[in-house]
């Protein structure tokens, strides 16, 4: 059973424990993601959670490094948007140790200068991978895109130039208002005693201290619609189609989640099944939907030759001008919720999976959903609720992000690609 806990100093945790496994899977979430950055700290975040892997009072960074490979699992960190997180997967008799070396990391780190600096480059070799992939690049050129009057379309991992700006002072400055307790999550799941592990936690993460400032009241970014190009001497055309979506909140989630499968999200989905089986125009054809705080995008994405990029545009305006005209039939309706309601129950199998459910519905949502709750609410939606909020999502403008080789250029200035 769930279990709810929260810390004096703040910090919230929340403990499923299993007793068929022998896995623990711990998740340390922190409300700051990229977005929050001010323009001219960009990437702080990101370089952040490296940095925290790079050395404390007690561990330099390659003792810290041999620490975390002896506990003989899986230790990593992530940064989005919106949040932070550092999680790991060990063995049950593991636990303790990693609570204690995840506690060291994240309020005993030194940001040592030579370490800052030599990370730094690492990053701006992440940058340059990302760069050299553009069937990656092109993800984040659609939100660069869509909203680039706000930090939300703002690359996660920074510039070369804001990165400069990055020294020790700013990355302990940022960290003491980022990494208060309030803005803390621990999630827990597999096979421990609840009363020994929040024990545990107590101990490691006591030490937290402060709350954060009250970041400036913020207006909901402005989605634009427009079209950017960006040639790269590479043989296909990457596209992102996107159109502004909708919070997580919204009440109409559950609907676009359903939506979007029979859409694009799987293999029996429209999209796949028109444009890559039925015509062989593209091997990637997706769709999916980024939801924030206050926003979100719906993106239809493909890979494909130069001089095909018209028709599989046009295949997909076809798709669409079907679904907001006839809708979605009974029958896809119900294999989509079955699909999903197959995939949520199969992730209850792991307990990361799990652990990251629970963290996350806790720090965006600020509560606990039920896996009985979510699937009641995705199986209750109906084709009505599909056509509403098809119409909400696609009756807008659309942007869209390419990234192709040299010459397409014109296509877009010209408008034949909208």
């Amino acid at each position: 059973m769930l279990q709810y806990h929260g810390l004096k100093n703040g910090i919230r945790v929340l403990l499923e424990p299993l007793s068929h496994v022998r896995s623990v899977s711990i998740g340390v979430y922190v409300a700051n993601g990229s977005r929050d950055e001010p323009s001219e700290w960009s990437g702080v975040s990101h370089l952040l959670e490296h940095m925290y892997f790079k050395g404390t009072a007690r561990h330099n960074a390659r003792e810290l490094a041999e620490v975390l490979d002896s506990l003989g699992g899986h230790v990593n960190a992530y940064t989005t948007k919106e949040y932070t997180c550092y999680h790991a997967k060990v063995l049950d008799e593991h636990a303790k140790r990693l609570l204690d070396t995840l506690s060291e990391m994240l309020f005993e780190s030194e940001f040592a200068a030579d370490e800052l600096e030599r990370e730094k480059r690492v990053v701006l070799e992440e940058i340059k991978m990302y760069e050299d992939n553009p069937e990656e690049a092109v993800h984040d050129l659609i939100l660069e895109t869509a909203f680039d009057r706000d930090m939300l379309g703002a690359n996660i991992l920074g510039t070369e130039e804001s990165l400069e700006r990055l020294d020790r002072k700013v990355l302990i400055e940022y960290a003491a208002n980022a990494y208060t307790p309030d803005r803390m999550v621990i999630s827990v799941c597999g096979h421990f005693d609840p009363h020994e592990m929040l024990t545990w936690i107590e101990a490691s993460f006591s030490q937290a201290k402060g709350s954060a400032q009250q970041p400036p009241l913020r207006r909901p970014p402005q989605y634009t619609p427009k079209s950017v190009y960006l040639p790269k001497s590479i043989e296909q055309v990457h596209v992102c189609v996107a159109y502004e979506g909708i919070h997580y909140n919204h009440k109409d989630a559950q609907a676009l989640v359903v939506l979007n499968n029979i859409l694009g999200a799987s293999s029996s989905s429209r999209l796949f099944q028109d444009i890559r089986e039925e015509r062989g125009l593209a091997y990637n054809v997706f769709s999916y939907h980024s939801a924030f705080r206050d926003t979100g995008l719906f993106v239809l994405a493909f890979g494909t030759a130069q001089d095909q990029a018209k028709e599989v545009l046009a295949r997909m305006d076809h798709l669409i001008a079907s679904l907001l005209h006839d809708g979605v039939t009974e029958s896809e309706m119900q294999k989509s919720k079955d699909q999903l309601r197959g995939s949520l129950l199969l992730s209850l199998e792991s307990t990361s999976s799990r652990m990251s459910r629970i963290g996350k519905n806790e720090l965006l949502l600020q509560r606990t959903i039920e896996v009985e709750e979510a699937i009641d609410e995705m199986m209750s939606v109906t084709r009505e609720d599909i056509a509403r909020i098809a119409q909400t999502i696609f009756s807008g403008t659309r942007a869209i992000a390419a990234v192709g080789a040299p010459g397409l250029e014109t296509l877009f200035a010209a408008g034949e690609l909208q």
